[in-house]
């Protein structure tokens, strides 16, 4: 059975963690959704890279999801963290106990949807150990995962979380197929 991730594309998101992503789910075999916050499809990356979604996340059901994962940057990870309705789809997919991840700034989303109370994560330095959530602990690790929750550092580990998340969504064999296919020597 195919797995499906759904990956959140806000203006001003960081573009190498967002294609990083994208790219080594779908070397892995995943179906990838993008989606954009409103009905705009051409998103603007922090560094002026244009990025075009799928669809709008109003018309995507977490129903179809085994995971979603959220890219960072800033001010891309803000333009998440106002969004309602994707707070809203994040702790739907949580009640279901789906794979959810967030790199750089992004856990900020996590933390303010609640989902980071009680868990072992990480940012990019200064985001969610300065504001953590309910009995978070903070780690600097390049990749933590605690339950159904993957979180990472920024840019310079976007790599290993997008590895982990294969790992995790479809096996470690797979992950070892794309990861050789990278020649990471």
């Amino acid at each position: 059975m195919i797995k499906h991730a759904m990956v959140p594309l806000a203006q001003g998101c960081e573009e190498l963690e967002a294609v990083t992503i994208i790219d080594l789910l779908v070397r892995a075999g995943v179906k990838v959704t993008t989606v954009s916050l409103d009905k705009e499809l051409t998103i603007v990356a922090s560094r002026g890279v244009k990025l075009i979604v799928d669809t709008p996340l109003s018309e995507v059901n977490s129903t179809d999801f085994d995971m979603v994962v959220l890219p960072g940057g800033l001010p891309g990870a803000d333009n998440l963290n106002a969004s309602d309705e994707l707070h809203a789809f994040l702790n739907e997919m949580s009640a279901k106990n789906a794979l959810i991840g967030a790199i750089c700034a992004a856990p900020k989303v996590l933390v303010s949807a609640g989902l980071l109370d009680n868990k072992q994560a990480t940012s990019y330095p200064g985001h969610i150990d300065k504001l953590p959530g309910n009995n978070m602990t903070y780690q600097e690790d390049a990749v933590v995962v605690d339950g159904n929750i993957i979180t990472s550092r920024g840019p310079g580990t976007a790599m290993d979380f997008a590895l982990t998340l294969i790992e995790l969504l479809v096996g470690k064999e797979v992950k070892s197929q794309v990861e050789a296919g990278l020649v990471r020597a």
